[in-house]
């Protein structure tokens, strides 16, 4: 394509517009609003048409496959025409995302590359990446948005997550591809996503040139499915395999669609061939996921898989005390008292999400109230989230975590067996199941092989003076008691 500079376009606008009407007619508005509408005509002499295009890809793609119709309707218009040009005219940058209100900090600036994504009647055609230094802008992909509150400086480490977040932290800073896929899964509200658009951020944050197209797995099915229902799969696969980085999630969400498990195969390999990075997120392992295609599975799995495990206690401190940080600049005269939070962290622990609107909810209630956060208001607001999160813990269960910690069979807490090493777990399993559950003492003991109510007293007050003394017991009893209340 010829580099011509621009004339005075202004007086060819009536005569566009009808070169684009007639050409709309003959090939339909599903194809004109993805190839004709981006483009532009800016000159017509010398036998040429001359037309700005916002990549090399669209004038190429339009020359080759509606080259006749356009110099055919151009003619009619003006004369002598047989050929055309293009100009590359990027498009313009979209103006950056808001900063959430609620964020002190100044927030990152929306990428170029990362707008919402808006139903269109068929999916537009992307740029492929260009050397020539003043083609670098490039049209915008079809992205979610970005959350500017999910960054890797907002990201709370703990052991649960350490792993996660390093592997997402080492994809978004490596120059070239180290874990190809890196796949996240773990349960809600432990920070797949967090992660996912920490990593997209971070990305286009750093100047790099690389294409980022961050989407969920039901957006993927939605453009494939609106590709199909148009015949306009060409330009589908050219947008997904014209990026650098591919980044969906909740991938679970395409088993069960077999066209759309299809391509979202065949993109895979596409891009891992080409040396591209992929990021999946997922609610389980490749391997657990039920009606998602056993080569998918065993793709899914090459790389780096990294589970996200439920938060623990510290972990959870962490992210509330860092919630609150966050949050003093739209509450400023609230005064929380500092055991409120540690309360929130122990008695909430099903997600973070949970966690976090449970402390917004506090502190709103308390700016409109005018009162200070004690636990006595704590309990008072968040009544309905704390009977939803208080865990109805069975004796079974504590069996089966005693049992599985100290390396023994069910049987043997059960039996009439007295060896230390089996004593010692069945007296700390009636100790957890009294303290733990509202089952009766002559309940708990005829859930242990049929003992009589003296026997689980006496092994309760055992394994409370034994706390006080054997700091192993009390570390055993803690570990017990956090694994049966996660």
């Amino acid at each position: 394509m010829a580099d011509m500079l621009d004339g005075d376009a202004a007086h060819l606008t009536p005569a566009w517009t009808r070169i684009r009407e007639m050409t709309r007619s003959e090939i339909g508005s599903a194809a004109f609003e993805s190839w004709i509408n981006p483009l532009t005509l800016i000159d017509a002499r010398d036998g040429a048409a001359v037309l700005t295009a916002p990549t090399n890809f669209i004038g190429d793609w339009v020359e080759r496959h509606y080259g006749d119709v356009l110099v055919r309707n151009i003619a009619a218009e003006f004369d002598g025409v047989t050929r055309l040009k293009f100009v590359v005219r990027p498009a313009r940058r979209p103006a950056a995302r808001p900063a959430a209100p609620e964020t002190p900090r100044a927030q990152p600036e929306a990428a170029p590359r990362m707008a919402e994504t808006r139903a269109e009647p068929a999916p537009r055609p992307q740029a492929q990446r260009r050397a020539e230094p003043d083609e670098t802008a490039q049209e915008d992909l079809p992205s979610s948005p970005l959350d500017p509150r999910f960054t890797f400086d907002r990201f709370v480490v703990g052991k649960p997550n350490e792993l996660a977040h390093a592997a997402a932290r080492r994809v978004a800073e490596a120059p070239e591809v180290t874990f190809n896929p890196l796949f996240l899964y773990g349960g809600v509200g432990l920070g797949k996503t967090h992660l996912m658009h920490a990593i997209a951020w971070k990305l286009t944050e750093d100047g790099s040139e690389r294409r980022v197209l961050y989407l969920s797995a039901e957006q993927f099915m939605y453009r494939f499915v609106q590709a199909l229902r148009f015949k306009d799969t060409i330009s589908f696969k050219q947008l997904f395999r014209s990026v650098d980085v591919l980044m969906v999630d909740d991938v679970q969400f395409i088993a069960g669609k077999d066209s759309t498990q299809e391509e979202f195969f065949h993109t895979f390999n596409a891009l891992v061939d080409q040396g591209k990075q992929i990021v999946i997120s997922a609610d389980r392992a490749p391997g657990e996921i039920d009606g998602l295609e056993e080569r998918i599975k065993s793709r899914l799995q090459w790389g780096l898989v990294v589970d996200l495990h439920p938060t623990d206690y510290e972990l959870r401190l962490g992210i509330l005390q860092s919630k609150l940080e966050s949050m003093r600049a739209a509450h400023p005269d609230v005064e929380i008292h500092p055991k409120v939070l540690e309360f929130l962290a122990h008695r909430i622990s099903s997600n973070v999400r949970v966690l976090e609107g449970a402390l917004t909810r506090l502190l709103a209630f308390a700016s409109l109230v005018g009162r200070p956060v004690d636990l006595d208001m704590t309990q008072e607001c968040l009544a309905d989230i704390l009977r939803a999160n208080d865990k109805k813990v069975t004796v079974e269960e504590i069996q089966r975590k005693v049992a599985a910690h100290y390396n023994l069979r069910m049987s043997d807490l059960l039996s009439p067996r007295r060896a230390r090493a089996i004593a010692r777990p069945r007296q700390i399993a009636m100790y957890l199941a009294k303290t733990l559950t509202s089952k009766s003492l002559p309940e708990i003991g005829r859930r242990f092989g049929g003992r009589d109510h003296t026997t689980v007293i006496h092994a309760v007050k055992t394994i409370e003076k034994l706390k006080d003394t054997d700091s192993a017991i009390a570390e055993d009893i803690e570990l017990l008691r956090r694994m049966l209340e996660a």
